[in-house]
Parts: structure tokens; sequence; C-alpha cells
């Protein structure tokens, strides 16, 4: 039987909030503490990664996700050790400066995740969707949110030839079943929330058909996650090869998720796409009015 998420009431309710499309998306900030991650930008380190997502609280991010472990294409493991002496000085640091921020980890290891949790964060993201048995346990045992990943094989080897005989049916399948599995076994469904992994084995059509699906994807109730920032799916879209420049073409998915009502969008700038959000409601707004 899976144990109570260790929190108060308030902010129990706190995150299952944070975890639904409001008003518009709710955004996800990425931090990297990473020396290898695909966006260089966003690589940051220490008391800098601490000052950088204390900056996307304040700008309006529902989450900080923390990452001490690359998942580009092609990107090689780092060790346990490594990972936890990258993650948990900042969670512990963003704990400190912002006590009410939400706090997610992204990881793929069960050691790391169950630190992290115990360091302040909130939420588990694992990329490889709850593979390990172990990670299972640890989300079950702590009632922590969790998001679950779908990822055709591994970073290292992932984008090799990727194969689907229908990618939105068989991604929606996969997810249903691991989602379906943790309530089986006790935990909340409303602190779980599902990512259908865009650019995770996965060409560029697989790519573009999951998007298209949106929340129809999803086979019943429950919320989903978008990662597109910057990545090649932007890329192949636009025509733009480096990261650096894929800031346009990613409000561009945002503003289509915002329509999709997609729940959770994870992003590396969260005051770009806040103005996006503030600029399409009040567009909205006016046109309301006027009618």
């Amino acid at each position: 039987m899976a144990s109570d998420f260790r929190l108060s009431p308030n902010r129990r309710d706190r995150i299952v909030k944070a975890l639904r499309y409001a008003t518009r998306p709710q955004i996800m900030g990425i931090l990297n503490t990473t020396d290898d991650s695909f966006y260089a930008d966003s690589r940051t380190m220490n008391q800098e990664a601490v000052a950088r997502g204390t900056a996307m609280v304040d700008a309006g991010a529902s989450w900080v996700d923390i990452g001490g472990e690359s998942t580009r294409p092609g990107a090689e493991p780092v060790s346990v050790e490594t990972e936890l002496q990258r993650v948990l000085p900042v969670i512990q640091g963003l704990r400190s400066a912002r006590p009410d921020a939400l706090i997610s980890v992204d990881t793929r290891n069960h050691t790391v995740a169950e630190a992290a949790l115990k360091a302040g964060a909130d939420m588990v993201n694992d990329v490889s969707g709850l593979r390990d048995p172990a990670m299972v346990e640890v989300v079950l045992r702590t009632g922590c949110a969790v998001c679950i990943m779908h990822m055709q094989g591994e970073p290292r080897t992932m984008q090799t030839e990727p194969h689907y005989d229908d990618v939105v049916d068989e991604v929606g399948v996969a997810l249903e079943q691991t989602k379906r599995m943790l309530v089986q076994r006790g935990h909340p469904a409303d602190l779980i929330v599902v990512d259908p992994g865009i650019g995770f084995g996965k060409k560029q059509h697989h790519n573009l058909k999951l998007l298209d699906a949106g929340k129809n994807l999803l086979l019943g109730d429950g919320s989903i996650l978008w990662g597109v920032s910057r990545k090649s799916v932007v890329g192949h879209l636009t025509g733009r090869a480096d990261p650096a420049d894929r800031l346009p073409g990613t409000l561009g998915l945002a503003a289509v998720a915002h329509r999709m009502k997609i729940d959770i969008l994870r992003v590396h700038d969260v005051e770009a796409h806040v103005d996006l959000f503030c600029a399409m409601d009040g567009l909205s707004t006016h046109t309301e009015n006027v009618e």
C-alpha cells in the first residue's frame, strides 16, 4: 500500500492544481545542472543554478525541474554520485530561498529520486517511464507526484531507427498501462502526469503525430506534459539548426499547447512563455468583451 505524500493538505492541493491546466498551461522551468545538455545556455551549477531557479519561480514558473544527467540523444550516463552532487545542493538551496516553490527532480535513478525527495523535491520526473521496479517502489512509498515519460530505448541509442506501427496508440497505451499499475497499487491518480516523450526514440513524423494528438493521447482522464523547448522537433519545423535560435518556434508550439489545453509545458525560457500566455489571454478577454 502506498503511503500518503508527506505534505500538509494545503501543499498537496497546490501540487494537484499545478499538474492541471487552469486558464493556461502550467510552466515548468528547466534547470540543467549538467555540462553536456543539448542547449548550452541551459547548463548551470551550484549557486548560479539556485539563482536561476529562484528567478524562474519569481517569473511565474509553477515548477522548477532540476536534473543532473543529460538525456539528450547520444548522451552517456553519469554516476549516481555525480548526479547526487549536482542536484541535491540546488534542491536544498532553492527550497531555502523559495520555501513555497514546487520542485521536480529529473532522474532515472531511484537512489537520486529518494534523496531528492528527502532534500525537498515534490515530484519525480522519470524519462525512463518507471522501468526500474525500485523507482516504482520509491514513488509508492513516498506518495510523491510523478511524471511518467515514454522513451523507446535509452538516451545513448534511442534515435537509432526508432519504429512504431501506430505511434499515438502505442505511446498512449504504454503510458496508460504504467499509470494504471501505479493507481492499482495505491498511488493517487491526481498526482500522476504523463509525457509522450517528444524526441525520445521518435523520428520527426512520430513527434508531429504525438503533438497533433494533444490530449487525445490520454486513454482516460489525467494530465499531460509537453517537453518541446528548443528541441530538434522545433529545428525541423523552422529550419533552425542551433538550439539557441529556436525560441520563436518553441513559442509557436507553446501557443498551440495553450489552445489544446495541454496541462504542463517544460521550458527553458520561463519569462517568454509567461509573456506569450498573458498576450494570448489578454486578446481572448478583449475579444469576448467586444462580442
